[in-house]
């Protein structure tokens, strides 16, 4: 997989349908730009699409469900038998992502990318049962990484053909915070202590072994910081693997995808670190509790719809964000204009 190739290969946004958007929400009765970040979200799903007619009636949540080695190190605070469990209740629809999908009417599907144990219901594209510990070698091989993102790619390809118009992106993988975090201050080149939180839940104690854990897999490994794959091989797990080809498969195949949480947006730290064009794809759904979030998304130049302090995952902070693009479709979409109601328009602040 060339990633320079890819990048060449992704077609920059319509600027054309983006002018037609805008034009359209400043001819819409009420103020210019009132709707904040709903109307830049609309603009950039329509130069993105390539149509000004944005409609977001069929929407995916792709849920990717990996094991990492470093749980060994003692950085969580539940085994790997739980990303199984999840990933069945999600596959049954008994999760909390699922009873959220349900009222923004989204499909959910679970995707085995590295489970250590198997789970029904969930899709399997699986790599390898589980990531080695990456506090004492590599995470996985070069390999392996590219074939946890072409399988990302390839489901995006997959739903894109069902006619989906957007898929939310989510997670679940015990220690996969530790993953992330690691991640981020290779390719972000901040402090391992400042980019580390206490993911679910850990105690003072088991923060120390967490942050210790990801300064020892930093040092045994040696990433090269503006090698992205080499940085994902050496410290990721394969749902940021197979996320980050998600966001690329919505840059490819014009699908918007919105970022949920955390490892979800170090997925898409990686993804436009491997293929920068790829950012046209991106919308940025919430900014989780954990501490590095801001700083992924503002590295990112994207900002969030939503700040809840959510850090659940599975892409329910995703899932949120759709009730609201409905809300800002339904004015786009429905609104009357100003030459309807016999209204002069309004002109942008300091114009003529």
């Amino acid at each position: 997989m060339d990633f320079i190739k890819l990048n060449d290969k992704i077609m920059p946004p319509d600027e054309s349908a983006a002018a037609a958007s805008k034009k359209r929400w400043d001819a819409i009765a009420k103020p210019l730009g009132s709707l904040g970040l709903l109307e830049a979200a609309v603009t950039k799903i329509a130069a993105l699409t390539g149509s000004a007619d944005v409609s977001l009636k069929k929407r995916g949540v792709i849920v990717m469900c990996a094991d990492n080695g470093v749980v060994c190190e003692g950085v969580t605070q539940t085994g790997q038998d739980i990303t199984a469990l999840v990933a069945g209740n999600i596959a049954k629809g008994d999760a909390s992502v699922c009873r959220m999908a349900a009222i923004a009417h989204a499909d959910v599907t679970p995707v085995d990318i590295g489970m250590v144990f198997k789970a029904d219901g969930v899709l399997d594209r699986r790599v390898s049962p589980g990531t080695d510990n990456m506090a004492e070698r590599p995470a996985m091989g070069i390999k392996q990484a590219k074939q946890a993102i072409s399988a990302g790619i390839e489901l995006v390809c997959d739903f894109a053909g069902k006619g989906y118009s957007i898929l939310a992106t989510g997670e679940m993988g015990i220690g996969n915070t530790t993953t992330s975090s690691a991640i981020c201050s290779v390719l972000m080149g901040l402090p391992v202590r400042d980019v580390t939180g206490r993911g679910a839940g850990l105690s003072d104690i088991g923060l120390e072994k967490k942050i210790t854990a990801i300064e020892r897999a930093v040092a045994v490994n040696s990433p090269d910081k503006d090698d992205a794959l080499d940085v994902l091989a050496k410290l990721g797990g394969y749902d940021i693997a197979g996320l980050a080809g998600v966001f690329l498969g919505g840059a490819i195949y014009r699908v918007p995808i919105l970022i949920d949480g955390f490892i979800s947006a170090v997925s898409a730290l990686v993804a436009a670190k491997l293929c920068p064009k790829s950012k046209c794809a991106m919308l940025a759904s919430h900014v989780s509790a954990e501490p590095a979030a801001h700083m992924v998304l503002r590295y990112l130049e994207l900002k969030p719809l939503i700040c809840a302090e959510m850090r659940l995952g599975e892409g329910t902070g995703a899932v949120c964000a759709l009730p609201l693009l409905d809300m800002g479709l339904a004015v786009y979409n429905e609104m009357v204009s100003f030459d309807a109601i016999g209204m002069t328009a309004y002109n942008p602040l300091g114009g003529n």
